[in-house]
């Protein structure tokens, strides 16, 4: 027997087999082409080369898969919130590593996230999703405020404002980043960390050099 191609889900007789897990991310992929709204079980199906009584035997749905997809996003996310760099880290200190972890994230959870950022809120699995994204940018924020308290981080910006200006950055990397390219992600998350906490700036706001 000739073994499946690279990339391809083995085969059962003359159609693919696949677990949930495949299905899942062949699903995901028709969702950002197509948007979420716009895929039925007809076109997952037959991107699959499955019946539709095949795509049941796994979830009861489409909208099952859209919770999967974004569950898997938001846990990996929210992984890096609560994970400490030291046990005596500064607020700062995880601020910074929730930086750098969100971005790694992104990049391992590419086309999940991408699809998370996609919501619009037209289904409860959606409107939940988008209330445990708002969890997390509070969080953050909270993260931002402690830094300032710390004298780390500039106290004159709203740090509410500040975490959706920093994961607005980190959240646009979906439209044009590519982990399969030539820029390592290690490089895009030190960029955005030294942006964020240093600047582009070699000058102060009052006009005097930097360290």
């Amino acid at each position: 027997m000739s073994a499946t191609p690279p990339g391809q889900p083995p085969r059962r007789g003359d159609r693919p087999a696949y677990d949930r897990d495949s299905l899942l991310e062949v699903a995901v992929e028709v969702f950002n082409e197509r948007g979420y709204d716009g895929t039925g079980m007809e076109e997952l199906a037959r991107r699959l080369g499955l019946s539709k009584s095949s795509i049941y035997h796994h979830v009861s749905g489409k909208e099952e898969l859209l919770a999967l997809a974004v569950a898997r996003a938001l846990d990996a996310l929210f992984a890096v919130l609560d994970e400490a760099p030291g046990p005596d880290s500064t607020a700062t200190a995880r601020l910074r590593h929730v930086v750098r972890g969100s971005v790694e994230v992104l990049s391992a959870e590419l086309p999940y996230v991408t699809l998370l950022l996609r919501l619009h809120g037209n289904s409860e699995t959606e409107r939940r999703a988008l209330a445990r994204r708002r969890e997390f940018d509070g969080r953050v924020a909270e993260l931002v405020a402690s830094a300032a308290a710390e004298g780390e981080v500039r106290d004159d910006i709203d740090p509410h404002l500040a975490s959706r200006l920093l994961f607005g950055a980190v959240n646009s990397l979906v439209e044009w980043y590519r982990p399969e390219g030539d820029l390592p992600v290690a490089t895009v998350a030190e960029a955005v960390t030294v942006m964020f906490f240093n600047g582009l700036s070699t000058e102060r706001v009052d006009g005097s050099a930097t360290a």
